[in-house]
């Protein structure tokens, strides 16, 4: 296990949509590893999660955690969840505007729409299948992932007359947003 470095915006690896790998390729020494030093990279940078093209490798995984992280202290926890080849899509057509920020765009946040719900499809670092709902900020964080995968950055998605540094929205948006979002966790439960 370690932890690598992260990539940032104007990598091209960021914008290339990555590749699905086999169950026997999973099974692999290289790919358990590259599933270890995901966990290790993203908790050690304080993230959310992390996806594989972030520190710039083109198989499709990710990672998820959230456990009192005081970088998103509203966001609600999300145990450990390993994400090989996923898929999503909106369970119905209700939005959510979430401030994101993310390890590769470093020292910048924006408001974008997310689905409230969706379905999400993955195997698991075992290669058992998963088929599940996640919801609210909860179903944002893993929108956010697999864009990662597809090569998208919040950035692509976020109104750009949002864009704040993380200095300005802690001095000028953070009480609103946390405000309104919590708002929003506690009518959704995640």
């Amino acid at each position: 296990m370690s932890i690598r470095e992260v990539v940032t915006v104007g990598d091209p690896v960021l914008r290339r949509r990555a590749r699905e790998i086999t169950r026997d390729e999973l099974a692999s020494p290289e790919v358990q590893q590259l599933i270890d030093d995901l966990i290790d990279t993203m908790r050690a940078a304080g993230g959310a999660g992390i996806a594989a093209n972030q520190i710039g490798d083109l198989r499709r995984v990710a990672v998820i955690e959230v456990q009192d992280n005081p970088r998103y202290p509203y966001k609600p926890p999300i145990p450990l969840t390993v994400l090989v080849n996923p898929t999503i899509e909106p369970v119905d057509a209700e939005l959510v505007a979430i401030n994101e920020g993310c390890l590769s765009v470093p020292d910048l946040r924006g408001e974008l729409e997310r689905h409230v719900s969706i379905r999400v499809q993955r195997l698991d670092r075992d290669g058992r299948e998963h088929d599940e709902i996640r919801r609210g900020l909860t179903a944002g964080t893993f929108q956010h992932e697999v864009d990662h995968l597809d090569g998208i950055l919040f950035l692509d998605r976020a109104d750009p007359r949002t864009f704040t540094t993380w200095e300005q929205f802690e001095r000028f948006h953070r009480a609103a947003f946390v405000e309104r979002i919590s708002a929003f966790v506690e009518r959704v439960g995640s």
